[in-house]
């Protein structure tokens, strides 16, 4: 019968373990602010893919005069502003701003946490380019 092999003893020395890139922001963290240009998202239409609380399917458009439009998919386009300034997102939803931390985002895919009252709202969406680009509401 062959001897049993011992494993090797736990220690908190991480020097054997690969080194890891302190570049990329972790999973649920924020983009870092410097890298991220609202040009990536500006003028394109994105639609929910999985949501903690919005209706897949929901499509989102951050219009470049700062008008965000919400169009459910068995609903009213609903309008509200948004703003990007030192980095920060900011819609604007009746009235109502909630900081938004982006975790993601490239020419496809964008995921977004809104810091609505109560639990913040995930938001993982992907560019729709066959959807067409909402117009703004005429102003009164």
């Amino acid at each position: 019968m062959p001897e049993a092999v011992a494993p090797p003893p736990v220690t908190a020395d991480t020097s054997e373990q690969p080194a890891r890139s302190t570049d990329v922001p972790a999973p649920d963290e924020p983009v870092p602010a410097k890298t991220v240009s609202p040009d990536a998202f500006v003028d394109r239409v994105w639609k929910v893919e999985s949501s903690s609380a919005a209706e897949p399917g929901t499509l989102y458009a951050f219009l470049s005069d700062g008008t965000l439009v919400i169009d459910a998919p068995n609903g009213t386009p609903a309008h509200g502003r948004w703003s990007f300034e030192n980095g920060a997102l900011t819609m604007i939803e009746e009235g109502v701003p909630y900081p938004v931390d982006i975790l993601a985002l490239d020419g496809s895919a964008m995921r977004l946490r809104s810091h609505n009252p109560g639990e913040p709202v995930d938001l993982s969406l992907v560019h729709a380019p066959s959807e067409p680009l909402p117009k703004a509401p005429a102003k009164r």
